[in-house]
């Protein structure tokens, strides 16, 4: 089980993650420090060349994993149609990020209503080396034959939870894939969440990964460090409640 946040470098972190003054160069090596895993949210916006997933690869300590979240050029500008040219320049960073690849997150716009069809021929395509979670907004999505399709392509369901968003706890592969965007019933990315919230994400992630799954989880509420803080208690929760079972 990995726990982490939804990007590394913010400037509202710091006194939480950086000591005051850390250059911005240096918050990775500061992240690494506390965290094992991380989903690269940079690359929505624009993707990185295949040198820059080298240079992560390097720097990155041993048993490091980074989530890469798609480009929106291919999840929202093509809504994934014709989404060949995306996954030959997206297969070039992954290969180049090596031993510290994660899972791919492919984030559907919420305003994109269910197509199978679509969504069957996108994760037809995704190389089997490299591990893909979908991230579907619209509420026409939840449905069986949605999670059946996911199941048949070996592809993961990305858990949700955040305002507006259908919180379904499934697991349609190896891999469960949680994304926390904050507690807010108004706003996304907002806000922390309780303890006792906290205590019940804790009590999921344990039966997913005692039930022989690996479990990714991220925090998006980055405001006010909330991410930070909520990745740490959610890591100590884990880790006492493990203790527990072992002993």
């Amino acid at each position: 089980m990995r726990i982490g946040t939804s990007g590394w470098s913010y400037d509202h972190w710091e006194s939480v993650l950086y000591p005051p003054g850390l250059p911005a160069r240096d918050r990775l090596a500061r992240y690494v420090s506390e965290f094992d895993t991380v989903e690269l949210n940079a690359s929505f916006y624009r993707w990185p060349p295949a040198s820059r997933f080298r240079s992560w690869r390097e720097r990155l300590p041993a048993g490091f994993a980074m989530s890469v979240k798609a480009a929106r050029g291919l999840t929202h500008g093509k809504r994934l149609y014709g989404p060949e040219d995306w996954l030959t320049r997206m297969s070039a960073g992954w290969h180049e990020l090596g031993d510290k690849r994660a899972v791919v997150l492919a984030q559907l716009p919420p305003a994109m209503a269910r197509d199978d069809e679509r969504l069957a021929y996108f994760l037809e395509r995704t190389p089997q080396w490299m591990p893909v979670a979908v991230e579907l907004r619209h509420p026409s999505w939840d449905a069986d034959p949605v999670y059946e399709l996911l199941e048949r392509n070996d592809a993961s369901y990305c858990v949700m939870s955040g305002a507006g968003l259908p919180c379904r706890l499934r697991a349609t592969s190896e891999i469960v894939y949680v994304r926390l965007h904050g507690p807010s019933d108004e706003h996304l990315y907002g806000g922390s969440y309780l303890d006792e919230d906290l205590v019940w994400w804790a009590e999921r992630l344990i039966e997913w990964r005692d039930s022989g799954h690996r479990v990714f989880a991220y925090f998006n509420n980055d405001g006010d460090g909330n991410a930070v803080r909520n990745a740490r208690y959610l890591k100590t929760l884990v880790s006492a409640r493990s203790q527990v079972q072992s002993s």
